[in-house]
């Protein structure tokens, strides 16, 4: 599957940006996705994932500001970043797993930069 990510940007304190990641190459459905984020010199974080099942789970540090989502209809997965804070600055990257194999992949990578 190739997964395409985009939506990230420069945003002010306080607002709000949606990423959008785009799969392609495989069933939709069969995969559970999630949101990572890096900085330069630090580890992978996870952020938000979402299941088949359409479960979602959070870091605490953005439970409450940040919805994971996905349509099926159009192959994307969204997360929905309120109330943003400079700490949320990074590159968000888009993960998808197989339920079948487990096999892991990324997109690129979208930058979001919150700053005033």
């Amino acid at each position: 599957v190739q997964l395409v990510e985009s939506g990230g940007g420069l945003v002010q304190p306080g607002g709000s940006l949606t990423l959008s990641c785009v799969a392609s190459g495989s069933i939709f459905s069969l995969y559970d996705y999630k949101w990572y984020r890096q900085n330069v010199g630090t580890q992978r974080e996870l952020v938000a994932s979402i299941n088949s099942g359409e479960e979602t789970d959070y870091v605490d540090a953005v439970k409450g500001r940040f919805t994971i989502s996905r349509d099926i209809s159009k192959k994307t997965v969204y997360l929905q970043m309120d109330n943003v804070k400079p700490e949320d600055s990074a590159i968000y990257l888009c993960n998808a797993i197989s339920t079948y194999s487990g096999a892991a992949y990324w997109g690129q990578g979208t930058l979001v930069s919150v700053s005033s």
